[in-house]
């Protein structure tokens, strides 16, 4: 065995690299709490001596030691055929992902925290106070040029200036789409600092004429309306990076002459020519509307930059961002993993042309998709470099909801919620992640705040969609996605609830022709076309996911079908497991995997599946989640493991809540098997047929039979 693999083996890289996070996070809380409690300004230089000196004894000790079932021994002591090194190196990959999530929380909050002064009666005043004093909205810059066209100019500039500001750590920055919420409506003052928090706006205009451009900007503090600091600037087109550059750094300047105090610069854009960077910004604004027509046209505005200037690794990147986009699970109709494989070559050549692209990172990030763990680190990656990324931080949330920890990304979204709440896509993912938590309470206030914000946000639908259907309100659920569907073609997010919606009141054939293609394998099966479905699934499960593949099998009890497909493409349950780590709600993908090895005989394989199960089960109620779905899982595991009662009394309470489904429960959950014939799930039975016809008879549909047939 070489040097390289031996140090592999014994999990040295994964020490100094947990090694190295631990300590930048040290560092990070070090530098915030210092002026809080007036530590010297030698105590940070210290611990980074200490720190750094302390490395390489850590290594050595991962070399020469290693952690065994009886303790802590010498690596040559231990015998190579009972070492768990493997199982302590997947142990390190939990403990560096969970510094790199805490790296990413202190990124998102630390500009917020502010030193408070001495004590005061009403802490909590003094508490927003502190918040809000270096606070900041940017708003969009007035278009003041006879060319309507250069509205996406304008724009831009204002969004790099915002990019600039947030890039500073003692800031406040209200995020991107809430401050163009305000875009054109002349309000007043106060009333948009109240909306975002902030005591302090940022407006101007811009007026662009040949090749002259004009950008004036003005500083005015909320409570009075006082100006601050205003200043005009004149200068040739050609040499708008300078320009864009030279107005953050001055407003930075001021704010922090009169706020934070410092001489901090503000880093400097990539450059292009005029033309290329105009065709960058309509691009990337387009993008920002998640509006299939929208990115459709932002990919032809690239591809035009793209061929003006080959060398621009911005274009790049949202290219391949608007490519994945585009997949028919989310904006678009390119099948997903064909959306995938196209715009990962615009990321890689984004990456090869600019290295340090905070946008190249963040596709990357939403590239690796299920791959929880490559996308967490280009995420972090992204947002190292840019924290203002908000659309990094909304995919980052997305994968430790994968991984499972959802505290993590619940927490990750609270702080889009409060910074950024108009931000589309994290707004939808607040909601249902709210729910998921059975935060009913906090999902209402964000809910009751967009519709203060902006009444008419065609996403408040999808919103109120998401809060009936975890209510177990199927039908006013739909009432409000049919809502959606008449302001225009609609999401892949919004048509994966249309599709949750139509199947569990009935209505499977409208879920074929109107819902998401991840649920067709389950419409046409409950339309009887079986074959046609599982073709179906066997093509998403070679896309990497079979749950509908898996749940068909076990259904049809085909179950030695099931074990061979898994069998023959991973080596182990364990890189099943890894491979497919279940959802939010439980881990119904691996019961269906013990259920088929239980009818095979195969017990002890059935067993590991269930400890799979158990382990994410677990995890997810230590982080809090509480539903009717996962409360229903729950009662599907305990079948699994023959806890009748405790069986029963989480199906109680899922149907108290309202689960329902539209076929009879013991086909539709073939692990509930063992309770037919009890009584109380003959109830359970009755109760959740009611559940059905209400949502039913809400939209105008008759209601089914005990036989699951609609009566006339």
């Amino acid at each position: 065995m070489s040097v390289l693999e031996e140090l592999k083996r014994r999990n040295v890289f994964r020490v100094g690299f947990a090694y190295a996070v631990a300590s930048w996070v040290v560092l990070q809380i070090v530098d915030v709490i210092s002026p809080v409690i007036d530590l010297p300004g030698w105590v940070p230089k210290l611990v980074l001596v200490i720190l750094g000196i302390a490395f390489i004894p850590v290594l050595v000790f991962a070399w020469a030691f290693e952690i065994t079932p009886d303790g802590l021994k010498k690596e040559s002591d231990v015998d190579r055929a009972s070492s768990i090194s493997g199982e302590t190196g997947r142990k390190l990959n939990y403990v560096i992902t969970g510094f790199l999530i805490a790296a990413v929380a202190l990124l998102l909050v630390e500009r917020q925290m502010r030193p408070v002064a001495a004590p005061v009666e009403d802490s909590a005043t003094v508490s927003e106070a502190a918040t809000r004093e270096g606070s900041i909205a940017v708003l969009p810059f007035v278009n003041m040029s006879s060319d309507e066209e250069q509205e996406f100019f304008s724009d831009g500039i204002t969004e790099e200036i915002l990019n600039s500001l947030a890039s500073v750590k003692e800031l406040k920055v209200a995020g991107r789409t809430s401050s163009f919420a305000f875009k054109g409506q002349n309000d007043d003052l106060r009333r948009i600092g109240d909306s975002l928090g902030v005591d302090h706006i940022l407006e101007g205009s811009v007026r662009k004429s040949g090749d002259k451009v004009r950008i004036t900007a003005q500083l005015i503090r909320v409570d009075n309306g006082f100006h601050l600091w205003s200043e005009t600037y004149d200068r040739e087109l050609t040499d708008v990076f300078a320009i864009q550059d030279e107005i953050a750094n001055e407003i930075l300047r001021q704010l922090r002459a009169q706020l934070v105090g410092g001489n901090e610069s503000v880093a400097e854009a990539m450059r292009t020519t005029p033309a290329v960077y105009e065709l960058y910004l309509r691009a990337k604004q387009r993008i920002y509307t998640r509006d299939r027509g929208e990115i459709q046209t932002a990919i032809e505005e690239l591809d035009d930059a793209i061929r003006l200037d080959a060398e621009y690794a911005p274009a790049y990147a949202q290219r391949g961002i608007a490519t994945i986009l585009s997949s028919d699970q989310q904006y678009g109709t390119i099948p997903h993993q064909e959306a995938r494989r196209r715009g990962k070559r615009y990321i890689d050549e984004a990456l090869r042309l600019g290295p340090e692209s905070a946008e190249a990172w963040a596709g990357l990030g939403l590239y690796y998709d299920r791959d929880s763990e490559a996308a967490a680190d280009a995420l972090v990656k992204a947002l190292t470099i840019n924290p203002n990324l908000i659309d990094a931080s909304n995919w980052l949330q997305i994968s430790l909801r994968t991984s499972g920890q959802m505290r993590s990304s619940l927490q990750i979204l609270r702080e889009i919620a409060e910074r950024d709440p108009l931000y589309r896509p994290a707004f939808s993912n607040a909601m249902q992640l709210f729910h998921a938590f059975g935060l009913e309470d906090e999902a209402h206030r964000l809910l009751q705040r967009i519709e203060t914000f902006n009444p008419d946000n065609p996403n408040l639908y999808l919103a109120r969609a998401t809060s009936y259907m975890y209510a177990g309100e199927m039908g006013r659920g739909l009432q409000e996605l049919e809502e959606a569907s008449k302001r225009g073609p609609m999401t892949g997010v919004e048509q994966l609830f249309l599709s949750i919606g139509l199947l569990e009141t009935g209505q499977p054939e409208r879920a074929i022709t109107e819902g998401s293609v991840y649920f067709r394998p389950d419409a046409l099966y409950s339309v009887g076309r079986k074959d046609e479905a599982i073709a179906l699934a066997y093509e998403h499960a070679r896309e990497g996911d079979p749950e509908s593949l898996f749940y068909m099998l076990v259904v049809e009890n085909r179950n030695e079908e099931l074990v061979n497909y898994l069998e023959e493409r991973w080596p182990s349950l364990a890189a099943f497991a890894t491979e497919n780590p279940g959802g939010d709600h439980g881990y119904s993908l691996m019961m269906n995997v013990a259920l088929a090895y239980r009818r095979t005989g195969d017990d002890a394989s059935a067993d590991e599946a269930l400890e799979f199960v158990d382990t994410r089960m677990k995890r997810l109620e230590s982080e809090g989640i509480d539903n009717r779905i996962f409360t229903r899982n729950k009662a599907a595991f305990c079948a699994m493991r023959g806890d009748i009662d405790g069986a029963l009394a989480f199906l109680e309470e899922a149907v108290a809540g309202g689960l329902s489904v539209a076929m009879d429960p013991l086909v539709a959950f073939p692990e509930f098997s063992v309770l037919d014939g009890n009584p109380r799930f003959d109830e359970i039975k009755t109760t959740m047929l009611a559940n059905l016809n209400y949502n039913r008879r809400i939209i105008g549909l008759p209601p089914f039979d005990e036989n699951y047939q609609a009566r006339r």
